[in-house]
């Protein structure tokens, strides 16, 4: 019996070492090489698609934006707006429509209209038959911006907000054809302090350079709740409306604030235009609160810079050959990325302290990047 354990126990061990053998090459692979990693890393930023969905392109000296963001797998959106003594919107527009020829597959772009003929009888009509003439040259929505409770006057000489009820027709139009709104409407709540309070560097900036529209400076103008209010009853009269809120919808100081309103309006998003620093502000004390409300509202943000060559972070470092530009949008694509995408401490020009990035999986790191703009604008579903 020994003698027999002792001559075919070594067949027994290389049959069974031949079996496992032939199991690992016909089984399944090793989970480490098939598995998704849950989040991206900073050597994914090139290879990942992505939109900007606020950007300003108005004269071809810009197109070096364009360049970069080919190089950085950026599309964009680009937005017209309307300003009194800015570049006429008829020339916004065409500009605009050449640049998806120009450059095809690369951006989409967004129109206004006037305001100049706002307290006259035909204004409403006029309005609905320039955004109609616009959606049919390729426009994917509408942006309305600012001074519509800056500046815009009624007949009477009092400010005008965009709940007034002149914009209704307008609006159920736009609702009725299923095409977006963005609205930059009010104002970011630090533009009501001093400089020496505001919170972010970027809004310093801004409010030493546009004096008129620094709000603290003003004390007879409306306050930050009565913009933030006229635009929520706008949004109740037009529950329908698709509605983008620009620059984080003018609640950047609170990410409590702003699920408030995600939470009462189901059709209203946010884009992040120029008000990330505002997120890395809050995230220098609640990180937690930033990062999981991004991913319980991962379906309703929506990437956006708001790069321009008039921008003050551009206008102020002095900027201005196109090699610097590229270098500049660049940097702060990336800075961006590595906040959403990293958990590494962080420091930017515009926030003063050190914070840590989001980390956000890649599932919300694509939404909020890339899908989410998808389903707003499906033009950028075809490439």
């Amino acid at each position: 019996m020994k003698k027999f354990i002792r001559f075919e126990y070594p067949g027994l061990l290389l049959l069974l070492l031949l079996l496992i053998s032939c199991t690992n090459v016909n089984g399944p692979k090793s989970d480490s090489r098939d598995t998704i990693p849950e989040y991206y890393t900073d050597e994914d930023f090139k290879s990942v698609p992505k939109i900007d969905a606020h950007m300003h392109i108005q004269n071809y000296a810009d197109t070096v934006f364009i360049n970069q963001a080919e190089e950085d797998n950026f599309r964009f959106l680009n937005l017209n707006v309307f300003k009194s003594g800015g570049k006429p919107i008829e020339e916004q527009q065409k500009f605009s429509a050449e640049l998806v020829q120009v450059f095809p597959g690369r951006n989409a772009w967004v129109t206004t209209f006037s305001l100049d003929n706002f307290n006259n009888e035909g204004w409403q009509q006029e309005v609905i038959s320039y955004i109609k003439q616009s959606v049919e040259n390729g426009a994917v929505g509408v942006k309305v911006w600012k001074n519509i409770g800056f500046f815009l006057k009624d007949e009477k000489g009092q400010l005008v907000m965009i709940d007034h009820q002149r914009f209704d027709p307008i609006l159920d139009y736009l609702a009725k054809n299923h095409i977006p709104l963005i609205g930059h409407l009010g104002e970011h709540r630090n533009s009501w302090l001093p400089l020496e309070k505001m919170t972010v560097n970027g809004n310093r900036d801004y409010a030493r350079a546009h004096p008129e529209e620094h709000m603290y400076l003003h004390p007879e103008r409306p306050s930050y709740e009565d913009y933030i209010n006229a635009r929520d009853r706008m949004l109740e009269k037009h529950p329908d409306l698709v509605f983008i809120g620009a620059h984080l919808g003018s609640l950047e100081w609170s990410v409590d604030e702003l699920a408030k309103r995600l939470d009462k309006f189901p059709n209203m998003s946010v884009d992040m235009a120029e008000r990330v620093s505002h997120l890395q502000y809050q995230a220098l004390t609640e990180w937690q609160k930033v990062h999981d409300f991004f991913i319980k509202y991962q379906d309703r943000l929506v990437y956006g810079t708001d790069l321009r060559s008039s921008a003050m972070d551009i206008v102020n470092k002095g900027i201005k050959d196109p090699a610097g530009i590229k270098k500049h949008a660049h940097e702060v694509w990336m800075r961006h990325w590595q906040f959403f995408s990293g958990d590494q401490k962080m420091r930017v020009p515009k926030v003063e302290g050190e914070f840590r990035g989001l980390k956000l999986p890649r599932e919300v790191v694509d939404k909020i990047y890339r899908t989410n703009a998808e389903k707003l604008f499906p033009v950028f579903r075809i490439r």
